[in-house]
C-alpha cells in the first residue's frame, strides 16, 4: 500500500465529517453526470474503449466495496456475490471478470439495480466512516474518491463517444459548455532555461505511485507555446493535405490512420463547405478560437512535424507548468510512460492500478475541463495509447 498513495493523503488532517462529506460530495457528482442520459444510452458500448454509463456507475461502487468495506467493515454482506466478476476492471489479483468488451454485451444486472447499489455501498460507508477510522483506511477511501474522479472523466468521455456517433447527433446537455474552451490569448513563446532540474511530486496531499521519486533531470534550453493548439491552427493543417503526407507520420500512425480512414479530429465533420464538430451540447460550426480536443497522440505528432517543431517532454511540460495556461486539455508530451527512478508497485490487488500499464503508452499532461476540479495536478502523469481520440486532448508545441 506504501507507494501507491505513500499514507500521505488529504485525509490525515480530515476530520470524520469531512472525509464523509467529500465522499458524498464526489459519490453525487457520477450521478449528476449521468442524470441528463436515458435510460436506453446506460448499457450502450460501441467501441471496447467505451464503457457503458452503467459499468462506470458500478465498478466506482465496487472499488469501494472491495477494497473498504469488506476488508475494514467486520459485520459487512456484500450487496450482490456476481458484482465482483461483472464489474471488476483489471484486477487479476481480485479475480475473473468480464472481458472489457463485453461489457455492453450484459443487459443485466439493470441499471435500477445498479443505482440500488451505489445507495447500499454508500450508507455502508458512510456508517464505517462515522465508526472507525485508521490511517489505512483512509489512504484507501481517498485512493478510491480519486479514482471515482478519473471515472467521472472517463464516463464523460464515453457518453460524448456513444451520442456523437448516433446519426443526428442528439445533445447530451444543449447547455453545456464543457468541451467549448476558448482562448483570446495571442501564440507566443515562453523561453526556459536548461540544466538539472527535479521532478516529481512534493508536499503533503494526495499523489498516485507513478508521481513518486522526485528525480534529477537534465533539459536543454528549449522554448514552449504559451497555450495550446486551436481548432482553427489545427483546420490549417487538416486543408493542407497533412492527413495524405505520409512524411509526417510515424509509420504506426500511417498505417493506423489509413487502415480507418481517419481525415480529421474525432467528432470534426464537413457539411456544406463548413467544418462542425460534435459537441455535448450538440453539433456546432467550428469557432477558430477554440482549444482542439480528441486528437491522438499520432496526430498531435504529425502536427507538430508539420510546423517544424515538436512535442514538449513530459519534464519540459512539468518544470514550465507555472508559467503556461493548462486546464483546457489533457496535452500529450514525447515521453513514453515509464517508471521513475526507484518505482515500485505496492503488493496486491492495488499494486496494478499504474504499474503494469508502463508499457507502450504516451504522457499527458495538464487536466481538461472535464477533470473533477483540484484533482489534477503539474505533477500527475496521464497516459494513454497512441491511437486514442476519444479523450478530452489536445496538443502544445515546444522547440
Amino acid at each position: 500500500m506504501e507507494s501507491i498513495i505513500e499514507s500521505q493523503t488529504v485525509t490525515k488532517s480530515s476530520s470524520r465529517e469531512e472525509l464523509e462529506s467529500r465522499f458524498l460530495k464526489i459519490r453525487s457528482r457520477t450521478e449528476k453526470i449521468c442524470a441528463p442520459l436515458k435510460i436506453e444510452d446506460y448499457p450502450a458500448q460501441p467501441i471496447t474503449d467505451v464503457s457503458p454509463p452503467k459499468w462506470h456507475l458500478a465498478h466506482s461502487t465496487w472499488f469501494f466495496e472491495t477494497f473498504v468495506l469488506k476488508e475494514f467493515r467486520q459485520d459487512y454482506r456484500e450487496f450482490d456475490e456476481t458484482f465482483g466478476f461483472h464489474f471488476n476492471s483489471y484486477y487479476n489479483n481480485v479475480g475473473e471478470r468480464v472481458g472489457r468488451s463485453n461489457r455492453g454485451v450484459m443487459t443485466r444486472p439493470e441499471t435500477s439495480r445498479i443505482y440500488e447499489y451505489r445507495k447500499y455501498v454508500n450508507s455502508a460507508l458512510t456508517q464505517l466512516l462515522k465508526s472507525s477510522r485508521n490511517d489505512r483506511m483512509d489512504d484507501i477511501v481517498e485512493l478510491g474518491l480519486q479514482h471515482e474522479m478519473q471515472h467521472q472523466e472517463l464516463l464523460l468521455s464515453d457518453i460524448k463517444y456513444i451520442l456523437g456517433h448516433q446519426p443526428f447527433f442528439p445533445a447530451y446537455d444543449e447547455k453545456s459548455t464543457l468541451d467549448i474552451q476558448t482562448s483570446n490569448d495571442a501564440f507566443r513563446w515562453i523561453h526556459q532555461e536548461g540544466g538539472l532540474k527535479e521532478i516529481g511530486y512534493e508536499g503533503d496531499g494526495f499523489f498516485f505511485d507513478n508521481e513518486k521519486g522526485r528525480h534529477n533531470v537534465l533539459l536543454e534550453d528549449y522554448s514552449i507555446a504559451n497555450r495550446p493548439v486551436t481548432f482553427g491552427e489545427y483546420l490549417e493543417f487538416v486543408e493542407d493535405g497533412g492527413y495524405e503526407d505520409f512524411n509526417l507520420w510515424h509509420s504506426d500512425a500511417w498505417d493506423f490512420i489509413k487502415a480507418n480512414e481517419i481525415e480529421s479530429p474525432l467528432y470534426v465533420h464537413k457539411i456544406d463547405g463548413e467544418w462542425h464538430r460534435y459537441c455535448l451540447s450538440g453539433l456546432k460550426k467550428i469557432d477558430p478560437n477554440d482549444i482542439l480536443l480528441h486528437i491522438s497522440f499520432y496526430e498531435a505528432w504529425a502536427y507538430a512535424q508539420w510546423k517544424g517543431l515538436r512535442l514538449p517532454t513530459e519534464f519540459e511540460w512539468e518544470v514550465a507548468a507555472n508559467q503556461i495556461e493548462t486546464g483546457k486539455c489533457w496535452e500529450w508530451t514525447g515521453s513514453a510512460y515509464l517508471p521513475y527512478p526507484r518505482f515500485q508497485k505496492a503488493p496486491g490487488a492495488l499494486g496494478e492500478y499504474n504499474g503494469k500499464f508502463m508499457i507502450n503508452q504516451m504522457v499527458l499532461r495538464g487536466a481538461s475541463a472535464a477533470t473533477y476540479p483540484g484533482h489534477s495536478r503539474k505533477t500527475y502523469r496521464n497516459f494513454f495509447h497512441p491511437h486514442l481520440q476519444w479523450q478530452f486532448a489536445g496538443i502544445r508545441l515546444a522547440k
